[in-house]
């Protein structure tokens, strides 16, 4: 299958989490999956500040010092990126970063409550969203802006949605947001803004275009959709065996074979694992760790008897909404939320 120039070069620009690095269950920070809009942006964070306004009853303008002054959480958050999977949709869809299924990272985010803050400020009564708006500007769609995303109110005053400045105990480097970004934890990591700069309480719906026309479940390119919420469930092995260097398939001796990885949901706790060694004709259920965090992925285990030939391996994961991964991704026009089970080919020889 041929990738159009376009996608290569968003590509080359982004990159996902090797699968082998699932076995650390906090992502090293140049593991973690990266998307990138538009540019990074080259910020002094001694000349930057947040403004806090809109429909509040007392704006705040706030420097890196000043946030950083405030209450400190760290909490443990998987992040993935809407599009994870995109490039393995079959039929014709929009172009744009062809994802396979490493758009995933969970890291220990560092920064004050957002909660606290809205507070203080005092959203009026009828302030109904919260607009989040980053310095990072381009075209998409054709149409220039600064890249922006709103959030329920309700969901803006949930107690662990962080203003973040450091992650993995060290400040934000620049490509994840530098000096400071919002991480939504169970979204899709579209709602994580990067290098936040303002912060704006709203009465109307946002109709900005990354809320309104991007990341939207579409049948077609006429259909209003269904706007991108919380992460479906899914989950990941790490490969077993050595790889094949084009093909990356997998060669593993007979015997036991460990097998290993995380699953996550953004709708409820992962509750069940199940592994299949044929391509998802059977299944046995593997067993659970227990959770890095509330908001963030699951490790499993299976012991898998290799026997000699050629298997696919798969995993699928069910939440506690009893959403369970399908075996075949849906379709969409952009492409988003294919939490179809993971296929990994492996060859068990002597």
């Amino acid at each position: 299958m041929a990738i159009p120039l376009e996608e290569l070069q968003l590509a080359a620009r982004n990159h996902g989490l090797p699968l082998e690095a699932l076995r650390y269950s906090v992502t090293p920070i140049g593991l973690h999956y990266l998307l990138i809009h538009f540019d990074i942006p080259a910020v002094d964070a001694d000349a930057w500040w947040l403004e806090l306004g809109g429909l509040v009853e007392r704006p705040l303008t706030l420097s890196l010092d000043e946030l950083k002054a405030r209450p400190e959480a760290t909490i443990p958050v998987t992040l993935e990126c809407a599009g994870n999977g995109r490039a393995l949709l079959r039929g014709d869809r929009a172009s744009s970063q062809p994802w396979l299924v490493e758009a995933v990272g969970t890291a220990e985010w560092t920064g004050t409550p957002l909660a606290p803050l809205l507070a203080e400020a005092g959203p009026a009564p009828d302030a109904a969203e919260v607009v989040f708006t980053g310095i990072d500007r381009g075209v998409q769609g054709d149409v220039e802006h600064d890249y922006a995303r709103s959030l329920p109110l309700a969901e803006a005053l949930r107690e662990e949605v962080l203003l973040a400045y450091a992650v993995n105990g060290r400040p934000l480097p620049p490509q994840h947001g530098f000096p400071l970004r919002l991480v939504v934890p169970g979204w899709y990591g579209m709602t994580s803004v990067k290098w936040l700069r303002s912060i704006e309480v709203v009465a109307e719906p946002f109709a900005g275009w990354q809320q309104a026309v991007a990341y939207h479940l579409r049948a077609d390119a006429e259909d209003e959709g269904r706007p991108v919420t919380r992460m479906e469930p899914r989950s990941l092995l790490v490969p077993p065996g050595i790889p094949d260097f084009l093909s990356r398939a997998r060669f593993v001796p007979p015997g036991p074979c460990l097998l290993t990885g995380r699953a996550w949901s953004g709708r409820g706790p992962v509750e069940r694992l199940e592994v299949s060694a044929d391509g998802g004709r059977s299944w046995a259920e593997a067993e659970l760790e227990e959770p890095l965090g509330e908001f963030a992925w699951r490790g499993w285990s299976y012991e898998w008897q290799a026997e000699p030939g050629e298997h696919e391996l798969c995993c699928r994961a069910t939440d506690a909404a009893g959403r369970t991964q399908p075996l075949e991704p849906p379709w969409n026009l952009e492409g988003l939320c294919n939490n179809a089970v993971q296929r990994v080919q492996v060859v068990v020889r002597g």
